[in-house]
């Protein structure tokens, strides 16, 4: 499995607009200037999270976007899955129930069906709030005189 950029500069996107989340709704010309994301590109993803009601949009003079929810109500799990769709580590496992005629006789299945449930497990348990926590720790702790 290997994240796209789309969908890292989505988590990259949802990041920024959680940290600005007081200043109301940011406009994606920010965004994209402070995350080093061509406009362009993030005009692409937006329509993504938007169809699925993970952002706002305000139209006009002061228009842009925040969350919908709180940053502790978005998971990394749920952003990649609506960029990449599924975080499954191999075709059969994308679909349920699993189409595959060789899954009753497979050897490597439990493999993949373990790899999958940590991967999932482990996307699902990082919040965009701790993300947020983590990095203002590690500014703190980087700060010198």
């Amino acid at each position: 499995m290997k994240i796209s950029t789309k969908g890292r500069y989505a988590l990259r996107m949802m990041l920024d607009l959680a940290e600005h989340q007081k200043d109301g709704y940011v406009a994606l010309k920010d965004v994209a200037a402070r995350q080093g994301i061509s406009k362009k590109y993030l005009e692409q993803i937006v329509p993504i999270l938007n169809r699925s009601d993970v952002l706002q949009t305000n139209r006009g003079f002061q228009g842009g976007y925040r969350l919908a929810r709180k940053p502790k109500d978005y998971t990394v799990g749920e952003i990649l899955r609506l960029t990449e769709g599924s975080l499954a580590p191999v075709a059969c496992l994308e679909r349920s129930p699993m189409e595959c005629e060789r899954s009753a006789g497979c050897a490597t299945l439990p493999v993949w069906q373990g790899l999958h449930k940590v991967i999932c497990e482990y996307l699902d348990g990082i919040t965009l709030q701790d993300i947020l926590d983590r990095e203002q720790v590690r500014q703190i702790d980087d700060y010198s005189i």
